[in-house]
């Protein structure tokens, strides 16, 4: 087996060269005159509505694309005005739920900026019909831009002129939106961020509030009948509604007696976080923990609470000793130990403020585990407020979280959406296999938002033929769930962290290119992610005789990060190699912002370099037999980009030519920025690619 390599090096950072073109419409394509008509309809109505209302000083208007439009594609005229771009007044976006998704994203705007998309309109609409004859293509557009057809209206500048009708071409309609699932329970409640405070909304409505029942600035817990009052009086400031109270998904203990077992005391080995269950300080590994009960003293507390925290914690500490089939390589690991839940259910609410607490008072752990899942299934157009919790945490701190991928309910049969917080996009999520590596029958599937990859990776969980063995309060367990595959990646991402001294980046793109072949992906991402993790930490860290695998981090500071010296071998001028590349990082969300939750990306190019241009590998590994983005291809194209985790490679077909070695024999890693927002999460971002 050869080494993993570092290769060290300055990453060179450029602005972007592109500069805006002339505006115009797709080609071949017209707009009439008559949609900018309803669009004017829409505002006219819309704003007569604001003005009889007055709890907010501005508008809440939403835009229903035709399609799920790029950000080059959004309002660039209307909803905006000459200080004020339409992109910065985002505050939600969702998809539309029919056949074909289309974007459907909420502005919040200010009455003088109604006033004039209303008037931008009205010009629009006489000169359409003065000089146009109710319609304009394409190719008279390019004419404008090109001075062939002259443009002198003083009403509207040509520039605006032409954003509009693009403006109309890629928007249907502009209304309210009105959208909120029946809850029962106390529910977590994220409101339209506005130029207003919550909680002097609230209060205006009526509603009373204690600060202990507030997350965020927009983020509040409300009894049922606050949340009754919000929705008869102002439903359209509610933007997402979630129950606070999670039914736990359920495990089965087989209870059995095999001895007595023991282990050393604890040395200077590293701590993994444990945030679950309760813990019983009984058991023989309980040196190696230390716990604290975060549970209200008004809960009760029966034997099962203790269960599933303990059996956790076990795997994580000694895991090995009595599951030798699953022998990894890592040793034994210290656990600090929270418990906050009990085994049947757990407010939200209180877990999001415990956990934000928990890592801000224990800095000195890297690695968490999270084996609580919810047994609801996760939105389709919004993340949950724990994964968001999650998400930001790690943004924020030099952490990272595995959660376990969350299992169907004993009976079930049909697979669903994972739960909450397994749609945590930092985090690294784990699904479990059987020991015939096929997706164990418990497991639920991703995607997250309709793109993001999750479960990420998989790993063994126990099934029914090979159950998992624990210990718990009542001896060892045999066990199975995704529960209790993720303890056995923390302790692999421990290693890699604590003992081997790399950055979490890394740490976590290693992982993922280890589950990783070279073939055509067999297995279905839904439920099994990018692959199976190796048992062994050394065919992780190590790769074959036949490879060669380095890794390389740096930090995005502009548009383009790049090195062009990367020294790869050469054989009769020739490179005989195909190569994989894995990137991680750990971008800033926007919860509110639906759909559009991750606010920065980094599009990733490599290969062999000709001058300054970067021949990248191909990108053909996923079979189409489980293709789950199921609309038009621009939904790829525009949103596969936004996954804070890249793997491209080249596909193993036994009919592989050797590449042209051009001048110097270099290849190259090109990282381009690309921002969602005003402003610039970019800046400063870390990040860790594995190559192999």
């Amino acid at each position: 087996m050869n080494n993993l390599l570092q290769l060290k090096g300055r990453f060179e950072q450029a602005s972007s060269p592109n500069r805006p073109g002339s505006p115009n419409l797709p080609a071949g394509k017209s707009v009439e005159v008559s949609r900018l008509e309803n669009l004017l309809t829409n505002l006219n109505e819309l704003q007569r509505y604001w003005q009889n209302q007055n709890l907010l000083p501005g508008a809440l208007i939403t835009a229903h694309y035709n399609k799920i439009a790029a950000k080059s594609n959004r309002l660039q005229a209307l909803l905006g005005n000459s200080s004020t771009s339409p992109n910065s007044s985002i505050v939600g976006a969702k998809f539309s739920s029919d056949a074909s998704p289309k974007h459907i994203i909420t502005h919040y705007v200010s009455h003088a900026i109604i006033n004039e998309s209303i008037n931008r309109l009205r010009n629009c609409i006489n000169i359409l019909n003065s000089q146009f004859n109710g319609e304009i293509d394409h190719e008279t557009i390019k004419q404008i831009n090109n001075g062939e057809i002259p443009y002198s209206h003083s009403t509207i500048a040509k520039t605006n002129f032409l954003l509009v009708i693009i403006d109309a071409y890629f928007v249907d309609k502009f209304d309210l939106s009105y959208s909120i699932d029946d809850t029962v329970n106390d529910a977590i409640i994220t409101i339209y961020k506005t130029n207003v405070r919550t909680i002097e909304l609230l209060n205006s409505l009526g509603i009373d509030i204690l600060s202990n029942r507030i997350m965020d600035e927009t983020t509040i817990l409300l009894q049922p009948d606050q949340l009754e009052i919000l929705k008869t009086r102002a439903p359209f400031l509610i933007s997402m509604a979630v129950s606070d109270l999670s039914e736990i998904t359920k495990d089965d203990f087989e209870f059995f007696d095999d001895g007595i077992l023991s282990i050393r005391s604890p040395e200077n080995e590293p701590t993994i976080g444990v945030i679950d269950t309760l813990f019983d300080e009984s058991v023989y590994f309980s040196e190696w923990v230390e716990y604290k009960n975060m549970l209200h003293p008004a809960i009760p507390i029966t034997g099962r609470d203790f269960e599933h925290g303990t059996a956790v914690t076990s795997i994580i500490v000694d895991g090995p000793a009595f599951n030798p089939d699953l022998e990894d390589g890592c040793g034994n690991f210290k656990v600090k130990h929270f418990g906050v839940a009990n085994s049947s259910s757990f407010s939200s609410f209180t877990i999001l403020r415990n956990i934000s607490e928990i890592v801000a008072q224990n800095r000195d752990i890297k690695v968490w585990n999270l084996s609580l899942g919810s047994k609801l299934s996760i939105h389709p157009n919004f993340i949950s407020p724990e994964a968001a919790i999650l998400d930001k945490i790690q943004y924020e701190n030099d952490v990272i979280f595995v959660i376990a991928g969350t299992n169907l309910s004993p009976g079930e049969i049909e697979t669903r959406p994972i739960g909450a917080p397994a749609d945590s996009i930092n985090s690294i999520v784990v699904n479990s296999v059987d020991s015939n590596k096929n997706y164990s029958t418990y497991s639920r599937k991703g995607p997250v938002l309709s793109f993001f990859i999750k479960p990420d990776i998989s790993y063994y969980g126990g099934d029914s033929r090979n159950p998992m063995k624990v210990c718990t309060p009542n001896g060892e367990a045999l066990v199975k769930g995704t529960s209790f595959a993720a303890p056995w990646i923390s302790r692999k991402l421990a290693y890699l962290i604590n003992v081997l001294g790399l950055n979490r980046n890394i740490a976590k793109a290693l992982l993922i290119n280890s589950a990783t072949g070279w073939d055509i992906e067999q297995n279905n991402p839904e439920l099994v992610g990018h692959g199976i993790v190796p048992k062994r930490i050394e065919d992780i860290v190590y790769c074959a005789d036949d490879e060669i695998q380095f890794v390389i981090q740096g930090t995005s500071e502009l548009y383009n990060t790049y090195n062009y010296n990367i020294p790869i071998p050469v054989a009769n001028e020739k490179h005989p190699f195909i190569a994989k590349a894995t990137l991680c990082y750990f971008p800033a969300c926007s919860r509110n912002q639906g759909v559009d939750y991750t606010n920065t990306e980094l599009d990733i190019s490599f290969g062999r370099l000709n001058g300054r241009t970067i021949k990248t590998i191909d990108n053909n590994y996923q079979t189409h037999a489980y293709n789950h983005h199921t609309w038009e291809e621009d939904a790829r194209k525009f949103f596969r980009k936004w996954d804070n985790v890249k793997h491209i490679r080249e596909v193993l077909t036994g009919r592989n030519r050797d590449k042209k070695s051009y001048e110097n024999a270099l290849w190259g890693i090109s990282l381009k920025t690309k921002e969602r927002l005003e402003e610039r999460f970019g800046e400063g971002l870390n990040f860790g690619i594995v190559i192999t």
